[in-house]
């Protein structure tokens, strides 16, 4: 079915785009990409403002509610993706089922069945898990460390890390701990914010067209940064952050991939339970992307808290 299709690249993509979203970082400050990431979308949508008019004000008001919801949510989600592993944001980021499942029950009024309360607590597990992830692996390190005649050369490279690379700023454990529940807890307002939005938007594509929707959501979401940069009075360096092609290709990524969202929401027979499994096909992206991309530790372990997550998300799913 298109639906399907659509929301599955939707969340291809969604994980594609954390990875970018990281590597924007090295070249650019948060507000720099935040801002110009949202600015070139928004230019690229300037070919259809002649066909988003004619909504109500209500509309437009519900439209700008859901654009500061966003405003707020991408702060914290490109902070958290800017400081903790981007396997520990893929599965955090999990969350947002919890949350959009109890939305659908609170906002709208979905029933709440056996399945879905073993979905939340499958989910629920797999989080917690995560939360674990660094004493299992040190104990894991100290059983290898025990073996005779091994060096810690050897254990290191057994990890595909080599003894320098461990002691590379990179892979240098997370600064320090208070900052990084900080950190998680913005991972999980995002999630939070983000279900939030997607319940919005199976509203919202009843009274109004993708293209509507899209369009004046950016713009709103414009103005609120470039608002934020001028109270704020952020520094925003324009020559760089224009030369940073990450951001580029993060801004064609997000426009594609909105579009195909608000599309297959649009479809009558689309299922918001089964849409936000699919979108969760970006975790095993972002999982994948630390290990292979930015040379993470403790990938199994992400993994199969990963696996948890999804086969809750599954089981919630059944009817």
């Amino acid at each position: 079915m298109l639906w399907i299709m659509l929301t599955l690249f939707y969340g291809v993509v969604k994980g594609v785009r954390e990875i970018v979203k990281k590597k924007s970082f090295e070249k650019s400050t948060l507000m720099e990409v935040l801002f110009f990431y949202t600015l070139i979308g928004f230019v690229m949508l300037l070919p259809t403002a002649g066909n988003v008019g004619g909504m109500t004000p209500a509309l437009y008001g519900l439209v700008a509610v859901k654009s500061f919801i966003i405003f707020v949510a991408w702060l914290c989600g490109f902070k958290a993706v800017k400081e903790i592993p981007i396997s520990v944001y893929g599965v955090l980021d999990l969350s947002r089922v919890l949350f959009s499942t109890l939305l659908g029950v609170f906002v709208l009024h979905e029933t709440l069945n056996g399945n879905r309360i073993a979905g939340i607590v499958l989910v629920a597990s797999g989080l917690i898990a995560l939360r674990f992830e660094k004493p299992w692996r040190e104990r894991r390190e100290a059983r290898k460390a025990a073996v005779p005649g091994k060096t810690a050369g050897e254990e290191n490279t057994e990890e595909g890390i080599s003894s320098e690379e461990t002691t590379h700023p990179a892979h240098v454990e997370p600064k320090e701990k208070g900052n990084q529940i900080l950190f998680i807890v913005m991972a999980f307002l995002s999630a939070l914010l983000n279900a939030m939005s997607g319940t919005m938007d199976k509203i919202l594509t009843k009274d109004v067209t993708p293209a509507q929707l899209q369009f004046w959501y950016m713009f709103f979401l414009l103005l609120m940064y470039a608002a934020y940069i001028l109270v704020t009075r952020t520094k925003m360096d324009v020559k760089r952050a224009l030369k940073n092609y990450w951001i580029w290709i993060l801004s064609i990524l997000f426009i594609f991939a909105d579009r195909a969202l608000f599309i297959a929401n649009e479809i009558p027979d689309s299922k918001v339970t089964v849409m936000t499994l699919l979108k969760q096909a970006g975790c095993i992206v972002t999982i994948l992307a630390g290990k292979f991309v930015f040379k993470e530790k403790g990938i199994g372990y992400k993994l199969c808290c990963a696996a948890v997550i999804i086969a809750g998300i599954v089981i919630g799913s059944i009817r």
